[in-house]
């Protein structure tokens, strides 16, 4: 009896726990968005003093170095399985930074905004495609309505050319990436998967930079923000980033992190001087209530646990 007792209150405890991580996950998602979001302002005024792959790849490489001087044992749950998963997942946000960039040096920040943010779309096709998630229409409906606020708070003229060919690659890629992760983040060492995440990216923004060579940041203003994105925006978001996406379906992770265009036009207007229009105030709020609707109100949303069961 009494042994029987204890299995329920383990059980008990565990479910708790689970429900716990199921509400905290999108708020840290959102932090995630929001450390994105000032990091894309700050960077404005860096990546015109160091080139954009170099500033990439002292980011990526300091991220690295620092999670393993703070956790040097982490090399020990390296495993072949790890490495493998890792690198890919790797590989997809790495290619979507490079692609983003080469976007970026040929079209506007407005534009290269607002493709991006078409992960939102393309997550929820893959996830149906590779994970068989379910979507609901509902979900589909805050999809689409999101893209309508993105566009609001980006788009001042469109135009489609080679630059913006290169942001919806990048944009095809971070959608893998968060699948990628969907698949792969639960019952694996998550500092250790960061880890091998940002090698790659490091690794594949260091080849990028190897037609112009290298120059490390060239002022202590570069270097403040180099550390600012390399530990806050890159390390520990990435972190929260790969929990939060053990407990959380693909979609919902799309759509809270469209958040970041709202942070960053947020920041840019307090921060960076930026004018703020009706039509970008129109935006944010619309982004702002369907990542309500869909991610903190339980009743509207699709848990993980419902998603894999309907499946």
């Amino acid at each position: 009896m009494a042994g029987s007792c204890l299995v329920k209150e383990v059980a008990r405890l565990m479910t708790a726990r689970h429900q716990l991580q199921l509400k905290l996950a999108p708020w840290a998602l959102l932090s995630v968005a929001a450390a994105w979001g000032f990091a894309f302002v700050v960077m404005k005024d860096a990546i015109q003093r160091q080139s954009v792959n170099n500033f990439l790849f002292t980011r990526f490489a300091l991220a690295v170095v620092v999670m393993l001087l703070i956790r040097p044992q982490t090399i020990k749950h390296f495993n072949k399985d790890l490495l493998q998963r890792g690198s890919l997942a790797g590989i997809f946000l790495g290619l979507g930074y490079i692609f983003q960039t080469l976007g970026l040096e040929r079209t506007g920040a407005a534009i290269t905004g607002f493709i991006t943010g078409l992960y939102v779309v393309l997550t929820p096709v893959l996830a149906w495609l590779v994970l068989k998630e379910k979507i609901t229409r509902f979900i589909w409906l805050c999809i689409m309505v999101a893209t309508v606020g993105l566009g609001l708070l980006s788009i001042r003229g469109f135009s489609v050319g080679i630059g913006e060919m290169f942001v919806l690659a990048s944009a095809f890629l971070f959608a893998a990436h968060i699948i990628a992760l969907s698949k792969w983040s639960s019952g694996r060492d998550v500092y250790a998967m960061t880890i091998v995440q940002l090698t790659m990216c490091a690794l594949l923004a260091g080849i990028a930079s190897i037609p112009d060579g290298y120059s490390a940041p060239p002022d202590s203003g570069v270097w403040a923000v180099v550390i600012f994105t390399a530990v806050f925006a890159t390390a520990i978001a990435f972190i929260v980033q790969t929990w939060s996406q053990a407990h959380m379906s693909a979609t919902k992770v799309a759509v809270i992190l469209t958040m970041e265009v709202v942070f960053a036009a947020v920041f840019a207007i307090f921060f960076g001087g930026e004018r703020l229009t009706l039509q970008s105030a129109i935006g944010g709020v619309i982004c702002g209530l369907v990542v309500r609707m869909a991610d903190f109100e339980p009743m509207l949303g699709l848990s993980v646990a419902q998603t894999r069961l309907g499946s």
